[in-house]
């Protein structure tokens, strides 16, 4: 069973993700906060598979509550999904920078955020073609200059070719097509290459592989 927490100032939007997620066989809602320091102080206590946090919330936002629970190793096994009003929000980079493992904007279909949830549980972060693209490469864009990154020493060729289509927002089913090779084999690179970098997700494949310069705004394949 997926357990899920939300954290939204809005009890209206709490209670429809509450409905869709509950009526679902295999996740249930945990528990709900209205702000970011309910968030943490019941992600201390429940320890959920997933928060959707939302950026925007009185006492402590989402994106400072997202930093903490990414930050601390106890809370290694727990996932955050970022909610955002907007597509291309300000702070969602920062977010994913942080740890988030992606981000879904609130009127997503139903369907969309049920799936979303089960892929970031089973460490498929949401890193769509388009929206995450585009964001990722507009606040990129924004940052200062990459500096070479010590851990990409450690990646073969291959995996640095992969992290490499990662970073441009290919699918693990695009990356085999691109290479020849079949979804598992690019699945072992792309797995190889976090576990090497340390990164908790592949959300943050794709930052280090911007903040390294391996992949320049713009390169979208």
């Amino acid at each position: 069973m997926i357990r899920v927490l939300l954290a939204d100032d809005q009890a209206l939007v709490r209670a429809g993700f509450r409905a869709l997620l509950d009526a679902q066989p295999d996740i249930t809602v945990a528990g709900e906060a209205a702000d970011g320091g309910e968030a943490l102080a019941l992600v201390a206590e429940l320890r959920p598979d997933l928060v959707l946090m939302d950026i925007r919330m009185p006492r402590l936002d989402g994106l400072a509550a997202t930093r903490r629970i990414t930050g601390d190793p106890a809370l290694g096994g727990v996932r955050v999904v970022m909610l955002t009003t907007f597509e291309l929000d300000e702070y969602v980079f920062e977010a994913i920078r942080s740890g988030a493992s992606g981000f879904l904007v609130k009127d997503t279909e139903p369907e969309e955020l049920v799936r979303a949830v089960r892929a970031v549980v089973a460490g498929d972060a949401l890193l769509s073609p388009g929206v995450t693209r585009r964001l990722i490469a507009e606040f990129a864009a924004r940052s200062k200059e990459p500096a070479a990154a010590a851990g990409l020493a450690r990646l073969t060729d291959r995996e640095r070719e992969v992290m490499t289509l990662v970073g441009i927002g290919l699918s693990n089913e695009e990356i085999a097509r691109r290479l020849v090779v079949s979804p598992l084999t690019a699945k072992t690179h792309v797995s190889r290459a976090m576990v090497k970098l340390g990164a908790r997700d592949r959300a943050q494949l794709v930052v280090l592989a911007y903040e390294s310069g391996l992949v320049r705004p713009g390169w979208l394949g």
